[in-house]
C-alpha cells in the first residue's frame, strides 16, 4: 500500500500538530499534502510537508480547482486529488489541531474483524466507547433517546471496510449543543472495532479518517452548504452508496487527541441548524434513492445524492458541477 496524508489548514509553518506530522512523514516517506487557504502565512515552508499555496492550486491543471470557493474546507478536495495522481492507495486525513498517538500511524487493512451491527437504524457509536453521556457531531437528534442495544450483541467477523472512521480523545468531535451544556475533556475507552453496515446510521467526521482506494470517489467534500455539515453530510452520502456495495463503516478506539482551535459556539450553534433540524430527513432520503452496486457507478451514484441534497434545498445547485469537475478529475 501507498499512504499519504491529507490537511486543510491555514496555520504558520511553526505549527506544532503540523510539525508532528511533517516530522514523522519525512521520517516515514509519506507523502503528506497540505492544502492552503487565502488567509495562510505568505512564505509558509515546512519540511516533510508539500505545501499548496493558492497561487499554486491555481497552476494546477485540476477542472475543480477553477470552481471552488476560497476560505472554505471543501479546497481540502485538492489534497485529495493530489495524493490519488501520485499513487496514493490509502489516504489518511486529519485536522491541525488534533495530534497524532503513535497508533495513528500503525498499518490500515480494509478487511478488519469487527462488531458487525446492520439494519439498526440510528447508533450512536461514541457510547460504546465511555459511559458518559455523548453523540458525536451530525447524529440525528430526533434518536438521541432511542435504546442503545449492547455490543455484545454483535458478533465479531471480518468486515469489508474501505472508510474508517477513528476516534478523537480529549475535545472529541460532537456538536455545539453537547459543547454549551455538557462538560469536557471526555477520554474513550476500549479498542472494540464496530463496523455499521447496511440501513445503519452514523455520522463520521474528517478529523481521523482512513480511505482505501476503492472508496476514494466518495470523499469528495461539499462546498454549497453549511461548512459544520460539509464532512458530516459527505459521511451520510458516503455510508448510503456503500450500504449497496455491501462495505461496512469502520469505527474504532481513539488515535488522536485533539486540542481544539479557537470557536464560536453559538456560531457553530446556528452553522449547524441546518443538521439538526435535517439530518433525519437526509438520512430517509437518501435511503429512497434507486443506487447501483459496483465501482463503475460510484460517480452516478453520488451525482443522485447531491442531486437529492439540491432538491431538498439544502445543498446549493452550485454543488452539482463541482462534483461532475470532481469525477472529471477522478477519471483523468
Amino acid at each position: 500500500m501507498s499512504t499519504a496524508l491529507v490537511i486543510t489548514s491555514i496555520a504558520a509553518s511553526d505549527h506544532p500538530v503540523l510539525n508532528q506530522y511533517a516530522a514523522h512523514c519525512k521520517k516515514e516517506n509519506i507523502p503528506f499534502y497540505m492544502i492552503g487557504d487565502k488567509a495562510s502565512p505568505s512564505g509558509f515552508s515546512l519540511d516533510g510537508c508539500d505545501f499548496y499555496s493558492l497561487s499554486r492550486q491555481r497552476e494546477l491543471d485540476l477542472n475543480i480547482v477553477k470552481l471552488l470557493p476560497e476560505k472554505h474546507y471543501g479546497r481540502k478536495n485538492i489534497g485529495y486529488l493530489l495524493a490519488i495522481r501520485n499513487g496514493a492507495t490509502v489516504i489518511l486525513e486529519t485536522d491541525d489541531d488534533n495530534y497524532a498517538h503513535p497508533e495513528f500511524w500503525n498499518e490500515r487493512t480494509r478487511q478488519i474483524k469487527a462488531h458487525a451491527i446492520a439494519n439498526k437504524g440510528w447508533i450512536n457509536v461514541y457510547e460504546y466507547y465511555t459511559k458518559a453521556r455523548i453523540w458525536p457531531r451530525g447524529f440525528a437528534l430526533e434518536k438521541l433517546q432511542d435504546a442503545l442495544p449492547p455490543l455484545e450483541d454483535f458478533k465479531e467477523v471480518l468486515t469489508d471496510c474501505p472508510i474508517q472512521q477513528g476516534l478523537a480523545n480529549e475535545n472529541p468531535d460532537v456538536d455545539a449543543i453537547y459543547r454549551l451544556i455538557l462538560p469536557l475533556p471526555l477520554n474513550f475507552e476500549g479498542k472494540a472495532k464496530i463496523a455499521l453496515g447496511n440501513k445503519t446510521w452514523c455520522p463520521f467526521n474528517s478529523q481521523n479518517t482512513t480511505w482505501f482506494k476503492e472508496a476514494f470517489p466518495l470523499m469528495y467534500l461539499p462546498s454549497y452548504c453549511s461548512f459544520r455539515m460539509t464532512d458530516i453530510w459527505r459521511s451520510f452520502i458516503a455510508q448510503r452508496i456503500a450500504w449497496v456495495n455491501n462495505w461496512s463503516i469502520l469505527f474504532h478506539e481513539a488515535t488522536v487527541w485533539q486540542e481544539r482551535n479557537m470557536h464560536n459556539l453559538m456560531r457553530d450553534f446556528s452553522d449547524e441548524i441546518s443538521g439538526y433540524t435535517n439530518n433525519l430527513r437526509i438520512a430517509e432520503t437518501l435511503d429512497k434513492l434507486d443506487l447501483l452496486p459496483g465501482a463503475d457507478q460510484l460517480g452516478r451514484n453520488l451525482i443522485m445524492c447531491y442531486r437529492a441534497m439540491v432538491d431538498l434545498q439544502l445543498v446549493d445547485p452550485k454543488e452539482i458541477p463541482l462534483v461532475e469537475a470532481w469525477l472529471q478529475d477522478l477519471r483523468n
